[in-house]
């Protein structure tokens, strides 16, 4: 009895959690503020009490609720609010600018030279002479603005005119042709069965991906072999 109890509470605990998620939204998976990771850990603890609570599982889905409401409000608060933002969220600290590194700063963001360096490193900047501006966001990563002769060449830096870039487009996945994307693309099922055999493939369930690329007209074929 106690199992099929442990099981029921763990597919309470499994479903509270996925709605919560749901309703606070992709940030908790995401990018996440102080506020946010917090919640999310907590969040997490009592959803894994959830699922083993036997005996009076509505306490912890109460628990898991208020969370989940709290941050909701926040979020809505911080939308609606700019002014609030920087008390909730935090607000963006330079750290460095026109070769100045503001000691003052770094205590502030609760960072050391070391660390600052690191950072940098990690977005390819071994030099701290090549950066102009270098921001830490609230959400503990580090914006970085590279010197004008230290960024790279545009073809707007060069006067090349460029046609606009485009996303390319399933069409194919997994053997299943994709009707919606074909439409949103400009095509249809008539179209795509007359690139397969020029590409040589006449049964689209032998295709694993694939994808149009509207920019340059062209479908790209991945088999399942």
């Amino acid at each position: 009895m106690d199992i099929i109890k442990v099981i029921l509470t763990s597919l309470l605990s499994v479903a509270a959690l996925f709605i919560i998620t749901k309703i606070m939204g992709h940030k908790q998976v995401a990018q996440l503020d102080f506020f946010d990771y917090v919640s999310g850990i907590t969040i997490g603890s009592i959803g894994a009490e959830l699922a083993t609570e036997l005996e009076k599982p509505y306490k912890p889905l109460i628990a898991l609720a208020v969370y989940g409401l709290t941050s909701l409000v926040l979020n809505l608060i911080t939308h609606k609010i700019p002014r609030a933002r920087k008390y909730i969220n935090g607000t963006p600290t330079i750290l460095m600018d026109g070769g100045k590194i503001y000691r003052k700063n770094l205590k502030k963001a609760k960072i050391d030279l070391s660390e600052l360096m690191l950072m940098c490193r990690e977005q390819g900047f071994f030099d701290l002479d090549e950066i102009q501006t270098s921001v830490y966001e609230h959400n503990g990563k580090l914006s970085i603005l590279p010197k004008s002769e230290n960024r790279p060449a545009t073809p707007k830096d060069m006067d090349i005119p460029v046609k606009a870039a485009h996303i390319g487009v399933e069409v194919i996945m997994d053997g299943r042709i994709m009707e919606d994307n074909l439409t949103r693309a400009g095509r249809d099922v008539n179209w795509l069965s007359k690139q397969l055999k020029q590409q040589g493939q006449n049964d689209a369930k032998k295709i694993l991906l694939a994808v149009y690329s509207p920019e340059k007209d062209k479908l790209t074929l991945y088999s399942n072999e």
